[in-house]
């Protein structure tokens, strides 16, 4: 998958997060950033499969986002 992942420590959470911004609240958390990056990838397919069962579009990954 070649979503871009967002990946930063969370003190509110004490964990690290791992968004997907292009896949509408696509996110995972984990104790170490290792852990965030391989749930997310499991929440990626999932996102992915109920979009298609929902018969929602999928959005092509677009790689390196810019943030003003």
């Amino acid at each position: 998958m070649k979503y871009e992942i967002i990946l930063y420590w969370s003190e509110d959470d004490n964990a690290y997060i791992a968004e997907v911004p292009e896949l509408a609240g696509c996110m995972a958390d984990g104790a170490s950033a290792k852990d965030a990056l391989h749930n997310v990838e499991q929440i990626i397919k999932e996102w992915i499969e109920t979009a298609q069962e929902l018969g929602r579009e999928i959005p092509e990954p677009k790689g390196r986002l810019r943030y003003a």
